[in-house]
């Protein structure tokens, strides 16, 4: 069987791309001709050159394959362009799928985010179906993945594609190359570049049990439904004494109110609009962080047989693989 990944040269992408090739699927990558290849490199998969942006190319690239596992997105809490991400996320979406019901994909596994789910007041694991809209969404990579995974709804109820969604959390581990927030929140941490933090909680998962989890969903999956790819629930003072032990670096011990930071973050940003650098603190990172994203796994793992490692090992190997890239002292 064949299948097509977009995305594939990134972080969640290529594991994703890894493991169906351990499980024997040929596997067919999209990419740009400034891609950065490096975690492809040794890899048997067949590259095609295109764009998300560019149909004819999507549908040129598609030909010939059974199934489609949309990982690409664009994941960034602040741009100094907002409009990019939405050309990204939500019309890179719609392209991809159109692209994908025309030339006669089988199945998709379209790849969206926690942060499309709504949240508990009380901080309790939220899961599928917690009652959210589209006001609640903070940011434009929010509301950017909320209105691509609308998209991608409407396409299934209108019978034009099969597709499954699924909702990663928070994923780290190995060959995070750019790096993301998270990854780029726990390599300062591991330096000891992190001198406080605030009172908020993330859903820890490794990206590898995220990669098992789309193939589980390819498989077993219900046509237009939800399933949430999480791991631990952890408040971000345990995710820093976690890499503490791991490291032997101190974690930070002073804790900040957000509204501290806030006004610090706006500061920030507006430094970055004249140096075109991203920010030390983001608004939308600030004021997300006034909640806790838990979440629970339990329809995926009892509708797909998900399950995940724990949250210390994800982190234990995203610090190693920096490591070994040079980053941290060894």
């Amino acid at each position: 069987m064949k299948a097509f990944v977009t995305g594939g040269t990134g972080f969640v992408g290529s594991s994703l791309v890894r493991l169906l090739l351990e499980d024997g699927y040929d596997v067919g990558v999209l990419v740009r001709e400034k891609s950065n290849l490096t975690n492809l490199e040794g890899l048997p998969v067949t590259l095609h050159y295109g764009d998300l942006k560019d149909k004819d190319s999507l549908k040129k690239a598609l030909k010939g394959y059974d199934f489609l596992f949309h990982v690409a997105a664009d994941y960034r809490l602040w741009v100094p362009k907002p409009d990019e991400i939405y050309e990204n996320n939500v019309k890179g979406t719609k392209n991809i799928m159109d692209a994908a019901g025309h030339t006669g994909i089988k199945r998709i596994v379209y790849t969206s985010s926690v942060a499309t789910l709504g949240l508990n007041e009380d901080g309790s694991p939220a899961d599928e179906e917690t009652p959210v809209s589209f006001s609640d969404m903070i940011g434009h990579y929010k509301k950017s993945k909320f209105l691509a995974e609308k998209a991608v709804k409407e396409l299934v109820d209108a019978g034009k594609i099969d597709a499954v969604i699924v909702n990663p959390s928070t994923p780290v581990g190995p060959r995070d190359i750019r790096p993301t927030p998270t990854g780029r929140m726990i390599l300062e941490a591991a330096q000891g570049k992190m001198p406080a933090y605030v009172d908020t909680g993330l859903n820890i998962v490794h990206v590898d049990d995220v990669s098992r989890g789309h193939i589980l969903a390819l498989k077993k999956g219900k046509t237009g439904r939800r399933y949430i790819l999480g791991g631990e629930n952890m408040t971000l003072k345990e995710i820093f004494e976690t890499i503490s032990e791991i490291t032997g670096t101190p974690p930070p011990r002073i804790k900040l109110p957000h509204n501290l930071i806030l006004p610090l973050a706006y500061l920030f940003e507006m430094v970055s609009r004249i140096t075109g650098t991203e920010p030390l603190a983001t608004v939308d990172g600030v004021k997300l962080s006034k909640k806790k994203m838990f979440f629970s796994s339990r329809r995926a793992e009892k509708e797909l047989g998900y399950s995940h490692r724990p949250a210390r090992q994800a982190i234990r190997d995203a610090v190693e693989w920096f490591k070994k890239q040079g980053l941290l002292q060894k």
